[in-house]
Parts: structure tokens; sequence; C-alpha cells
């Protein structure tokens, strides 16, 4: 698959300067991965940058853009695991990855961007067409309202109402976890009590970046 993270082999710094963080971003995805891959961290970084300023549905729809671009891989013949959550770093340093590794990135990049943590859920569903599982993420634009979805199986953003292909099982977010029996959800407790998510926040935190059994590059 070509797409635009291919034009950062001639990158020259769309943006003056980067944080701290970011740098260090930079540096560890480059040794861990190679020099594309840090040239796509830059990417991504800019991309929030130019977006930070943009209403909140925009933003939305620009993230998922993004993400989409990325290729998509199944975990086993990726990570050599049948489930691996890979953190937005592993994901866009590696170049690839499946449905939990896409919603996730999307999910971080719109926290960054200021999308209120509330406003937004990962959705565990069965994809009915697929026959299998699958991850997206939901954007609630009120606390009442259907959400929309952002999906890697397509391009377009749709209401949860004209996605009948899908079938929500549960969701979470930074706090909380759903069961999926309405369009809201209901409480379940803490996402805490999800173990790949607990594996994948200490990973992010500590920069445990873990190289795939195949590269993309």
């Amino acid at each position: 698959m070509v797409f635009l993270f291919s034009a950062l082999i001639t990158f020259s710094g769309g943006v003056a300067a980067y944080s701290h963080q970011e740098l260090r971003w930079i540096s560890v995805v480059t040794k861990t991965y190679g020099e594309q891959a840090g040239k796509r961290v830059t990417y991504w970084r800019d991309e929030l940058s130019e977006v930070s300023q943009l209403p909140e549905r925009q933003k939305i729809t620009r993230v998922n853009d993004f993400f989409n671009q990325m290729t998509f891989v199944d975990d086993i013949d990726f990570w050599g695991q049948t489930d691996y959550w890979a953190t937005p770093l592993e994901f866009i340093g590696s170049r690839g990855g499946d449905c939990e590794d896409f919603t996730i990135a999307k999910y971080f990049s719109l926290i960054e961007l200021g999308v209120p943590d509330k406003k937004l859920r990962l959705i565990y569903v069965k994809a009915i067409r697929l026959n299998q599982f699958h991850m997206v993420l939901a954007y609630y634009p009120t606390p009442t309202s259907q959400p929309l979805i952002l999906d890697n199986l397509i391009a377009e953003i749709k209401p949860a109402t004209q996605r009948p292909d899908l079938l929500p099982i549960y969701s979470f977010n930074g706090q909380n976890l759903w069961v999926m029996k309405t369009s809201q959800g209901q409480l379940a407790g803490k996402s805490s009590r999800l173990k790949l998510w607990n594996d994948l926040r200490d990973r992010e935190r500590n920069l445990h970046l873990r190289k795939p059994k195949i590269s993309l590059d």
C-alpha cells in the first residue's frame, strides 16, 4: 500500500520546533524501528499541531483520515500472538497493526487534541459481515446522542445508527467500562479491569517499544 507517509523520505521539517517529549519520542522510535519510522512520528506531531485549533468535529475527521492510511496486519503475523494492543508509537513506528491499534492511536491523538475522555469510547464489536470481532472508536457529541463511528474498515465517519453491520459488545475509555446493552451502555466498572489496556498504558508510560516479527518498511 502506498500512502502519504512515503512523502517523509524527503521530509524537511515543516514544524520549526518540537517539545522535549516529542524529541524523545522521535529518538526512541528511530532507534527502535529506523529513520523512516522517526519521520512518521514527526509527521504525526505536525498533523496534530496543524489541527489543534480546529473545531472538534474537524479534529475527529482529520485524525481518522490520518490513521486510516496505515497498513492492516493481523496480530499473529505481526506480533506473533493472537491479541496485542500496540501503543501509538509502536503502531506509527512499525507502520501497521490491526483494528485495536488503529482505534487506540485515534483515541490517544484525540485526547491530546483536547477532546474530553467522556466523549470517546473504544468499542469492541462483532463485525457481522466479516463474522469476526473488531474494534472501533465512538465519539459522542453529547452525553445522550448517538455516537459517530471511526473505523479503519471504511473511510466515512457514520452515526452508529447507520452501521447495522456492527454489533456492540463492550466499550471503555480512560476511566470506565460499559456493557453495550444500549447505545449508551451499562456501566460495568473501571477500564483498569482490562489487562491488555493496563499493559498498553504501562508500555506507554515507560516508552517500552516492541519490534514486530516482520518489517513493513
